[in-house]
């Protein structure tokens, strides 16, 4: 086992060497894809939250710690967010702008429209967020965005065949448990349907808001499963035994996650112009990769919310941490976590059909 151990450490970083080689080969050359447009919770949200009447924001010390200094704050971590690192990865010389900051941005190259406690449902995490920007708001501020690009085009169909060629990763549902059916105390969904009725709900409703960004040129789909919410140290600290998982809360974001990989498959025999990838988050269990020490516990002092206290002195050892806070993983994990989902042979698990790289390449 410890040979084994060692072996998948030398390989991780090993490749880790050959992404960063990768990176610095791109560096000038045209990205992969003309642009990617996110739609996510806090995992994703470079700054939209930063204006809102809400306690989720992240426009605070010791939040973006590790960013580069010219950039906004606003990421629920250290430094970068996995869908930052992929954009490195596809080649972007620049980081996706926030929705809520695409004055003067490129928005042919994409937009972030990410919120921090947002969900599929456009009731989770209100009792954090009371303008939030649940999927369905951000879609329609997406369909703003695309009526400009049509506009820089002067030709609809040109527009299409453009956006056609995009990226557009959608990382969301956490949220619809973690703030929301974990919340029996706000929510009545935990005692209104069981574990496999709720997965089933919010992948009804899920499935009509891609087919909603499909219906407006989306093409190239990355959906991502749920990670390992009973894992995290907010839910290990309020329900967890002796440092343990929450294994309840593992189980049941599983299930959707499950659905979501099916819907993937469905929605490719449906949909013959377009590509469906499902990112697995639980394909590479932070229990089993060695290059994290530090599995459980955060790397900054955090809230009762799971949050970082504003201007705390995070731990020093940053990249040993899985979590950078209670919820949020650190920019190291990240990282981790986009080579796994670019180029699936650091963990062939990772995504299904094809990885991130193959379906940049994948001719629509």
């Amino acid at each position: 086992m410890a040979c084994e151990t060692e072996k998948w450490l030398i390989l991780q970083l090993v490749f880790l060497a050959a992404c960063y080689l990768e990176r610095s080969c791109v560096h000038g050359e045209s990205p992969q894809v003309p642009c990617i447009f996110i739609f996510s919770d806090s995992m994703s949200d470079n700054g939209n939250n930063n204006n809102l009447q809400t306690q989720a924001k992240a426009n605070y010390k010791p939040y973006g710690i590790d960013f580069p200094p010219t950039g906004q704050l606003g990421r629920f971590t250290n430094g970068q967010t996995t869908i930052d690192h992929i954009t490195e990865l596809l080649g972007f010389e620049k980081f996706i702008p926030p929705n809520a900051n695409t004055s003067g941005a490129d928005i042919i190259k994409g937009v972030n429209y990410a919120s921090g406690s947002s969900g599929i449902r456009d009731d989770s995490g209100r009792q954090k967020v009371y303008n939030s920007l649940f999927l369905e708001s951000q879609i329609r501020n997406h369909k703003i965005i695309v009526s400009k690009i049509v506009n820089k085009f002067r030709s609809e169909s040109e527009a299409n065949k453009y956006l056609n060629k995009c990226l557009y990763y959608v990382n969301t549902g956490s949220n619809d448990y973690i703030n929301n059916y974990f919340m029996p105390e706000i929510y009545q969904t935990s005692r209104i349907y069981n574990p496999e009725q709720y997965a089933q709900v919010l992948i009804n409703q899920y499935s009509f808001q891609i087919r909603d960004l499909h219906n407006i040129g989306a093409r190239k789909f990355i959906l991502v499963g749920l990670g390992l919410l009973g894992c995290t140290p907010n839910a290990i600290a309020k329900n967890g035994n002796n440092g343990s998982c929450v294994e309840s809360q593992n189980a049941a974001p599983l299930i959707f996650s499950q659905k979501l990989r099916s819907l993937v498959d469905k929605f490719n025999v449906r949909f013959q112009d377009s590509k469906f990838i499902f990112v697995n988050s639980t394909a590479s269990p932070v229990q089993s990769t060695p290059a994290f020490t530090v599995i459980n516990a955060p790397c900054c002092p955090t809230r009762e919310d799971g949050m970082c206290i504003p201007d705390s002195t995070p731990c020093p050892n940053r990249d040993d941490h899985v979590f950078y806070d209670g919820i949020h993983t650190s920019t190291a994990y990240n990282n981790f976590s986009a080579l796994a989902s670019y180029d699936s042979s650091i963990s062939p698990d990772s995504t299904h059909p094809m990885d991130i790289k193959q379906l940049a390449q994948y001719s629509i």
